[in-house]
């Protein structure tokens, strides 16, 4: 293998020096520092002191004499020095939250960069002045308290920076601001020579520390190719020219460390792959194939992620028989399932209202697999609480629901479901405890990934703990969860491993001065490499270029500069990028992949898109053989009983009849937020089976319907509770619905008010059960015929079968033109219903002329909807259903049940 950078720098130093270990090196990452280390021990080959090494934000801080500053301080810091600066309206902390990060990141900026803060607010100032101008002269007091947090930025950033500095630590920036005013002292007291190493873009603070040291006893040796120097317009050089340009160092001395590989024959492949998940298997096949072609290669291999989050698909593609791996970059605690559990866990208690929790955010919760593991240890039946949400219709879940369901003191449960009482150092302590009670579980378990995040979790807990007793600003549960939720986007878990051995895994930022043969870098599309435009910033860009601050323009070409160099000295470089763009994920193949495609110079690339096999399958219709054992269960259904709504089932689809009526699966248990359309008919039917029970067997008269009014109200309410069981019916929807049924029962009997007006109606039978067995030849197991009859009455004399439908009904549902329909097509159900139950009446009361039909509550105007056989004499209809219209039923009706008792005829499905 042909030098690394490190190894070539490692050389030349050697050979200038004879004591190395008197020597202080500076690097752009820890990372490097290990790889420093092995080249020096391969080059002294004995046993020698070695030298000083550091990253660049360790020496700053040596430098400086001043330590950073956590996320965490830095959030509550800027916070107290916001509200000690101005007279107007602050904003409360968990909205301070929101955009805290982004002034954070803007300090920092300033001050790495050395700009003069109060001439760029100044500036800034005035550019929201001039955005919020207002034609009146009085402006409102928004808009005022608006300005006057941008006139007070200034101040607010001294003080900051001053509450800072009395605590003896600081952000990055004000770090790098120390560094640069003691750098003078820093020179004078350390007499070693400092050799700076790999690095590229620099903030002013950087370049004016190297600048002073190079003016003494320091060498700077840069990692970049020939090709990209003299290149004047290749982003990938673009600082070092600046440096090389702009550098008194420079006018007498050359740039070191330059090298020649970049055109030297490589393998270069750009492949396209569908999707992230798709990207991660396409590496573990990569890998596959290059421990098969040449085990060792792995030693030198490293996959780079573009996009960290592809780390665990990474991790899971990796094939098992790659022993040694070796991860260079930490896993995003924010995307593990712990947090999660303890995001769900607070944003439940943020959405607590007086009531208690709506449902759905409570049964969200319940899913989550740790709160299932958690309440399961403390003996609470988990899934029966989920049935019993569903099955009572409780929208709200609170303390007193919880305690009738399960009435011991559970401290688990109490752990999760006590209320927020305003203590918020006690529900941090919650949390701690909650992950304690986790580590029981996971311990008996072994899981160590889980063990070592619960760790991290706990500490964090602690952190959080620690410094809400400091400062009192988190006084709610969403500004606890905004709080957590910025502190988890910057922990990481980071693994162990020997960096030296085996396959590296790493970010892009992580392989800076590393050099590897075999390249696989993954998410090279635009929005991730390079970033692109997104402008974390409250600065303006012009403001920015003003007072030479950096833009997504220089950090383009940071990553540009990253892509490249880790081209130079490798051998084989697969480039993958994702061909489905997605503004989240990213967008088009990057133009960094576009530029290597135009480049003259080189002829070694290789284009492709990969894409998984596909195996094209024509979705064929879905068929049940009747097996003896499928025989059985229908014979044992048939001796239960059909009933007409079963048959009409089966008709509509055979999939369905076998699905609920033979196997009798049910519909899926849910809360009812709103009423649900056959919650809606049952009470229908109660209500109208109540008010009618009375007049059974006597003819009804407009007195006894004027009364029976009066109780209609008092009737839906009673049903509303036996039905609808918990459910809340006094607000929202489902109080419409309550007001509905009363008015569709008023005018059902409104209806039948008028209709007294010339005819006669006299009350039968109301839920009336008729059974009939069926003998059916060739099927020699017994059939009985079911079903419950709304209502039957006689109609100035005449018989009536009555069914009451809450849908809507029309009359071309209960008219048929022939009778084959009856069993063939679905839009003849209603109809084949009706004729059932006409026909299990006529058995107990034979050579009796019927009347049949539908009154759809919700197309009560149409009054009674009949059923009628259509003649094929034009516009002529038979209504009464006689003997001969009962038999030919009767033929039907049996061949439709020898259908589904016939073996050689499977339930299949139909396209409804």
């Amino acid at each position: 293998m042909q030098q690394s950078f490190i190894e070539e720098v490692v050389d030349d130093v050697w050979n200038i020096y004879a004591g190395i270990e008197n020597l202080i090196f500076v690097l752009p990452s820890k990372r490097a520092g290990t790889f420093l280390k092995t080249a020096i021990s391969k080059k002294a080959r004995r046993t020698i002191q070695a030298p000083d090494i550091y990253s660049i934000e360790e020496f700053i801080e040596v430098v400086a004499g001043t330590s950073y500053a956590n996320n965490t301080q830095q959030l509550f810091e800027l916070y107290k020095a916001y509200l000690e600066t101005g007279e107007y309206e602050k904003e409360s902390f968990d909205s301070f939250l929101n955009w805290a990060p982004t002034i954070l990141q803007d300090f920092n900026e300033i001050d790495r960069y050395l700009i003069d803060a109060k001439k760029l607010f100044s500036g800034l100032t005035a550019v929201q002045e001039v955005n919020h101008w207002s034609l009146s002269t009085e402006k409102t007091e928004l808009i005022e308290n608006y300005l006057h947090f941008w006139r007070h930025l200034e101040p607010i950033y001294q003080k900051f920076t001053d509450n800072l500095l009395l605590l003896g630590i600081g952000h990055q920036g004000l770090v790098y601001r120390k560094a640069f005013e003691n750098i003078e002292g820093y020179l004078k007291d350390v007499n070693k020579t400092h050799i700076f190493l790999g690095f590229n873009a620099l903030n002013n603070s950087e370049s004016n520390i190297i600048q002073k040291m190079l003016a003494g006893k320091a060498h700077i040796y840069w990692d970049i190719d020939h090709y990209f120097l003299n290149d004047k317009l290749h982003d990938a050089g673009l600082f070092i020219r600046q440096h090389h340009r702009t550098w008194d160092f420079y006018k007498n001395n050359e740039l070191k460390g330059l090298s020649a590989y970049y055109l030297t024959k490589k393998q270069i492949e750009i492949i396209g792959v569908p999707k992230n998940i798709s990207q991660a298997k396409y590496v573990g096949n990569l890998l596959s194939q290059l421990e098969i072609e040449n085990p060792s290669a792995l030693k030198t291999s490293a996959v780079i992620l573009g996009d960290e989050n592809l780390l665990n698909p990474i991790l899971n593609s990796i094939p098992s028989s790659i022993s040694a791996v070796n991860i260079t970059m930490g896993q995003n605690l924010e995307n593990t399932q712990l947090a999660s559990f303890f995001k769900g866990l607070l944003e439940l208690h943020e959405l607590v209202t007086e009531k208690g929790w709506f449902y759905k955010d409570f049964l969200s919760f319940l899913c989550h697999s740790y709160t299932d593991l958690l309440l399961k240890s403390s003996g609470i039946d988990v899934d029966k609480l989920q049935s019993t949400i569903k099955s009572r219709n409780w929208l709200y879940v609170n303390a007193a629901t919880l305690e009738a369901f399960d009435a011991r003191e559970a401290i688990i449960s109490n752990l999760l479901f006590s209320r927020y009482d305003s203590d918020t150092n006690n529900f941090v302590e919650r949390c701690a405890k909650l992950t304690l009670e986790l580590k029981e579980i996971f311990s008996i378990e072994k899981n160590h990934m889980v063990l070592e995040q619960l760790y991290r979790f706990y500490n964090l807990f602690n952190q959080i703990k620690s410094i809400i007793s400091t400062y009192s600003y988190v006084k709610n549960p969403r500004a606890l969860k905004i709080l957590f939720r910025q502190l988890m986007a910057s922990e990481t878990l980071d693994f162990q491993g020997d960096p030296l051995e085996g396959l590296q895994i790493m970010g892009m930022l992580e392989s800076r001065n590393l050099d590897f043969e075999t390249v696989i870098l993954t998410s090279v599309n635009e929005g991730i490499l390079p970033s692109g435009k997104s402008n974390n910033s409250f600065i303006p860009f012009e403001l920015k270029i003003e007072h030479g601050l950096p833009t997504y323009k220089e950090k383009d070409a940071v990553y540009t500069y990253h892509f490249y160099r880790l081209l130079q000295r490798a051998k084989q470089i697969y480039i993958l990028y994702n061909t489905e763009p997605d503004v989240l994920e990213g967008g088009e193949r990057s133009r960094l992949i576009t530029q290597l495609l135009t480049d003259e110079n080189r002829n070694d690339i290789r284009e492709r898109v990969a894409a998984p096999l596909l195996h094209p399958t024509t979705v064929q219709q879905e068929k049940i053989i009747k097996t003896d054992t499928l025989l059985t269960s229908i014979a044992g259904y048939a001796q239960k009983g059909f009933s007409p709504s079963s048959l009409s089932n089966y008709i509509r689809n055979p999939l369905d009849f076998y699905k609920r009526s033979i196997l009798d699966i049910k519909d899926i248990v849910a809360v009812e937020e709103t009423i649900a359309a056959n919650t809606f008919g049952t009470i229908v039917h109660d209500t109208l089976e109540e008010l009618y029970t009375p007049f059974i067997g006597q003819e009804l008269s407009r007195p006894l319907l004027e009364n029976a009014k009066t109780k209609i109200q008092s009737i839906v309410k009673s049903n509303f509770r036996k039905t609808y069981l918990d459910g809340n019916i006094g607000t929202g929807k489902n109080y419409l619905s309550y007001h509905v049924i009363i008015k569709y029962i008023q005018d059902f009997i409104d209806l039948e008010i008028s209709e007294l007006q010339n005819h006669t109606i006299k009350i039968l039978a109301l839920e009336k059960k008729l059974t009939l067995d069926l003998n059916i030849t060739d099927i020699h197991s017994p059939i009985l015929l079911k079903g419950k009859l709304d209502r039957i009455d006689e109609f100035d004399g005449v018989t009536r079968i009555i069914d009451y439908k809450t849908g809507k009904v029309e009359k071309r549902n209960v008219e048929i033109k022939d009778w084959d329909c009856l069993i063939e097509e679905e839009q003849c159900g209603k109809a084949f219903q009706l004729l059932c139950y006409s026909y299990m009446y006529s058995k107990t009361h034979p050579n009796q002329d019927l009347l049949a039909g539908i009154i759809s509550i919700k197309n009560l105007r149409e009054g009674l909807l009949m059923f009628a056989k259509k003649e094929p004499v034009e516009s002529q209809k038979t209504f009464i259903i006689g003997n001969d219209m009962l038999f030919m039923f009767e033929n039907l009706l049996y061949k439709l049940i020898s259908e589904i008792f016939n073996p050689e005829i499977p339930f299949l499905e139909k396209q409804v």
